[in-house]
């Protein structure tokens, strides 16, 4: 899945040269012929489709500051990219206080409209991020933050707003990875506890002998050790929300501790004489199976039905496929702005193979795994060449990318861009490394095929072609003669000055 930008311009002719630079960045495009129309398309569902605007400064009717202004005042976030023939300063000074990003004048090579797209993603991604991140700090992370449009994931949502309306406890289940941490820190972000404390505690890491003292807390001096006065969890989320990770691990003695502290509102330090009132919403997560853990006696009934008041069921991501696409995106502008690497998507073979797989480790492995494959790729696009263990596990033998990006050349391709007289090839013609019998083949023959790729490739120009090959011209023309390719090729060195191909009479 590749970005989308919205390309808005009012001359037809700029817009179909800008849609076909972007799209050869791998990158997929919308257009609007003008500022109303790129407006309605912005605020409308297609608008979230929007990674990036490249817009036109002087247009009819609705002009490009206009256009800024009126979008920055719903949407503060997304990157823009003014492009426009006036380049004097003072339109650049007004386009950057009205929101731009940028500010490119026309005609742009798409060299620099390249750099400036890659660059403006890359500090959207950064500034979505850190505006994420920011929230998780301010304990004020909504549900509108969250990736995952999926019908799944909207249930959740709508389950989880309905259950933020309350103090009613809450229970999330669903498999280790899924983000039940998330919903919780949504779920408090959409409450009237937003920006009050979220306090985090994993029930199956605590040491059994401590349990009691983190929870509760302990009195100086009521242990061996404890020299000062220690404020548990329970105190530290007082007025906010508890939530109790991994309840299911849980050992069943400091689960009756914790049902009267639900009940009571109230906690027992350790070596305290009295015990000490909190106002806490307590959230419970948990990745088993709590009904089976209480019929088997290792859950105490009694606590399950206070924490399971209020279930949330998070699907495994194998169940929400749809939502892989925009995960997988998300991850990617945001590890390619933290390791400055140029990947702004995939190919469609490595997107379909991500689609495909089942996840088992769900969005923490999705999460982990782009983070590998931005960190190895050397190119614009993650290919499935950059997710090995995904493709073994699927099955898929992944080419190398030398292999995968072998250029293709049609004879109807080769006929606009070579003489007439150019070198011969097949309908589909790619340099391959082994024959049709898996052996090698000869070496003499691939440097037969790779000097006709780069003939065709540069237009007969024989001196570009020798510079490219990294050879002298004289040298190219006796390998040409070695290889048998000068009546191939048309190649008349005696009378060619100007190093080019010769027709063929």
């Amino acid at each position: 899945m590749s970005q989308t930008v919205l390309i808005v311009d009012d001359d037809p002719v700029q817009r179909r040269l800008l849609d076909a630079a972007i799209t050869r960045m791998g990158l997929q495009t919308m257009t609007a012929p003008g500022g109303s129309a790129a407006l309605e398309l912005l605020l409308s569902p297609k608008g979230e489709r929007v990674s990036l605007m490249l817009l036109d400064l002087m247009m009819p009717e609705v002009d490009g500051i206009q256009v800024l202004t009126k979008l920055r005042a719903v949407n503060q976030n997304l990157p823009v990219i003014v492009l426009t023939a006036n380049g004097g300063i003072d339109a650049a000074v007004e386009a950057m206080r009205a929101g731009a990003g940028d500010f490119l004048v026309k005609p742009a090579s798409p060299e620099r409209i390249k750099v400036s797209i890659q660059n403006a993603l890359k500090l959207g991604a950064l500034s979505g991020e850190v505006s994420r991140l920011k929230k998780k700090q301010q304990n004020r992370l909504m549900f509108g933050d969250l990736i995952g449009g999926s019908h799944a994931m909207r249930q959740v949502i709508r389950v989880g707003e309905r259950a933020a309306q309350s103090t009613i406890p809450i229970l999330i289940e669903g498999e280790s990875g899924v983000g039940k941490e998330l919903i919780a820190r949504a779920i408090q972000g959409c409450s009237d506890r937003a920006g009050k404390p979220f306090i985090t505690v994993n029930c199956g890491a605590i040491p059994e002998n401590l349990i009691e003292s983190i929870l509760f807390g302990h009195e100086r001096g009521a242990f061996t050790g404890a020299t000062d006065k220690h404020l548990g969890k329970f105190q530290e989320a007082d007025g906010g929300t508890l939530f109790l990770d991994e309840i299911g691990e849980l050992r069943l003695d400091m689960q009756v501790k914790l049902l009267r502290a639900l009940q009571e509102s109230e906690i027992d330090p350790v070596g305290a004489k009295r015990p000490v009132k909190v106002d806490v919403r307590i959230i419970s997560a948990t990745n088993r199976d709590l009904a089976e853990l209480t019929r088997e006696g290792r859950f105490r009934e009694d606590l399950y039905y206070r924490l399971n008041v209020f279930p949330v069921m998070i699907p495994p991501l194998r169940e929400r496929r749809e939502d892989v696409p925009a995960l997988a995106q998300h991850f990617v502008a945001r590890f390619a702005a933290e390791e400055n690497k140029q990947v702004s998507g995939f190919s469609a073979e490595a997107l379909e193979l991500l689609n495909t797989y089942s996840w088992p480790g769900n969005v923490r492995q999705l999460e982990n795994t782009i983070f590998r494959a931005v960190v190895l790729c050397d190119s614009d696009a993650l290919d499935v060449v950059d997710f090995p263990q995904i493709a073994s596990a699927m099955g898929v033998t992944p080419r190398g990318r030398a292999q995968t990006e072998a250029v293709s050349l049609t004879e109807d391709h080769a006929a606009a861009v070579r003489p007439a007289a150019a070198v011969r090839t097949t309908s589909a013609y790619a340099i391959a490394g082994v024959d049709e019998s898996g052996h090698m083949r000869k070496l003499e023959v691939l440097e037969a095929d790779i000097i006709r790729m780069a003939i065709a490739r540069y237009h007969g120009r024989m001196s570009e072609v020798a510079r490219r090959l990294g050879i002298g011209r004289s040298t190219l023309y006796r390998k040409l003669k070695d290889l048998g390719l000068e009546e191939e090729a048309g190649v008349s060195p005696e009378a060619d000055g100007q190093n080019t191909l010769a027709a063929n009479g």
